[in-house]
């Protein structure tokens, strides 16, 4: 029986960055060589997962995106969960209340407007990245095409968008400066479960690495969850074994412990 082995991104498959470590390009190779699936699992969007580091130059089994709402194997879709032109209304209007800038995140495409960001780096960076995957939300009136939102938490009335959203949404808060708003029901421990039922994988064949807050039901949810050593203490909490540290070979020593390379 074939076991599977699903990587969040940042902080896991690459630093900071965006910078690979050798070493994690070398125990992905091995592990699909050994008959392991090697899954991407990333709370980023499709659309945001574009990077030829990770799609090419490491190569994965399939990709699951926007915690759990969207799901790939081999290049091809198997399942997306998009929201609808009314909750992202609704959604948008909230945003709007709560004076709390917002990111929709799509398969193909990401929206934001620049302005409600105050000059913020990472729209920018985003521009630069996406190209034409970039648009405005203000010009693309009831024509979104989104799985999940992102919004800045260090700007606007938190309390109010939290009261107004939990008991409709998934609310993961990445320390003190991003939420990420999902559909109820959906985490990258549903999307695992998701990938496992297609492949027929039991879950005692998992694994999973993470090192951050929504990588957290992954962690649990896996047979072995394997926190980095650079993981917050809540991932770690919540893994089996915590690895060393990513720019101290992390990955490729957690799957050298379990004896998967």
């Amino acid at each position: 029986m074939r076991k599977a082995v699903f990587f969040d991104i940042d902080g896991t498959l690459w630093d900071w960055s965006m910078q690979v470590p050798k070493s994690t390009v070398t125990a992905i190779h091995r592990l699909r060589e050994n008959g392991t699936y090697a899954f991407i699992c990333s709370g980023r969007s499709r659309g945001a997962i574009r990077a030829k580091e990770l799609l090419e130059d490491i190569g994965f089994d399939g990709i699951v995106a926007g915690c759990g709402t969207h799901i790939e194997y081999q290049g091809e879709l198997i399942f997306e969960k998009n929201l609808s032109q009314e909750e992202i209304t609704f959604l948008l209007e909230c945003f709007q209340t709560y004076n709390t800038p917002a990111i929709l995140e799509g398969k193909r495409y990401l929206y934001a407007d620049r302005e409600t960001f105050g000059g913020d780096p990472y729209i920018e960076y985003l521009e630069n990245i996406l190209g034409n995957g970039f648009l405005t939300i203000k010009d693309h009136k009831g024509n979104y095409e989104a799985n999940k939102v992102s919004i800045d938490i260090t700007k606007g009335d938190v309390e109010g968008i939290q009261n107004a959203l939990s008991k409709r949404y998934e609310l993961i808060c990445h320390g003190i400066k991003v939420m990420e708003i999902v559909p109820k029901g959906f985490s990258k421990a549903s999307g695992i479960r998701q990938v496992c039922g297609y492949l027929n994988i039991p879950r005692e064949h998992t694994y999973a690495f993470g090192d951050g807050e929504n990588d957290i039901e992954m962690l649990r949810y896996a047979n072995y969850g394997i926190a980095m050593g650079n993981a917050t203490k809540e991932a770690k909490a919540a893994a089996d074994y915590v690895t060393t540290d990513i720019k101290e070979d992390g990955i490729f020593n957690g799957l050298k412990h379990f004896e998967l390379i």
